[in-house]
């Protein structure tokens, strides 16, 4: 007896060829979302709210506010620049050994986690402006340009404000690593 094949009909495999060619521009477009979504700037990620600078004659100030992610990721500030000041840095404050506060830069950076915040505030973490160009007054705006970890940038503008507490000293970091004690310098504002 003659073996008997079976061979469906043409219609099925075309059929099938039709539905996964279908099926190919939905998972690039699901994959193309998920890759833009990872791979969009802090910049565009991050904003702030609540932002507000310390008045000041001379000498130091510094800017708070909160930092906002509404990204999947978290986002880290590593500078910021100002017109305002010749030099800024990213401070945190910390209790020694004795409890004094004393401010100093913070070492990587203010992290603001996926979804979430990190607030800048007196006798926290803190824009420091270390060598003001010229008075703060009460009123007025400056502007602060962030930049995060992916070498993306925001500017904001933040009204400048009266505030008297939070006078720690400050504490240089060192190239060594290591704060010393005996540079601390008086400081206003942080």
């Amino acid at each position: 007896m003659p073996a008997i094949t079976f061979a469906p009909p043409r219609a099925a495999h075309v059929l099938r060829g039709a539905i996964a060619a279908a099926a190919v521009p939905l998972l690039l477009t699901a994959c193309s979302s998920a890759d833009e979504k990872d791979t969009a700037t802090s910049a565009a990620a991050v904003t702030i709210a609540d932002q507000w600078v310390k008045a000041a004659d001379s000498g130091m100030s510094a800017a708070f506010g909160d930092l906002i992610n509404s990204g999947d990721t978290p986002r880290t500030v590593v500078s910021a620049t100002s017109p305002a000041s010749d030099r800024i840095e990213l401070h945190e404050v910390v209790a020694d050994a004795n409890g004094t506060k004393a401010m100093r830069p913070k070492r990587g950076g203010f992290v603001i986690p996926a979804h979430g915040r990190t607030r800048l505030r007196p006798g926290g973490d803190h824009i420091m402006f270390m060598d003001l160009r010229g008075p703060l007054r009460t009123g007025s705006e400056t502007s602060v340009t962030l930049t995060f970890e992916d070498g993306s940038t925001t500017t904001f503008t933040a009204q400048v404000r009266d505030f008297s507490g939070n006078q720690e000293n400050y504490v240089p970091d060192h190239a060594d690593g290591e704060s010393h004690a005996g540079a601390q310098t008086p400081a206003h504002g942080g």
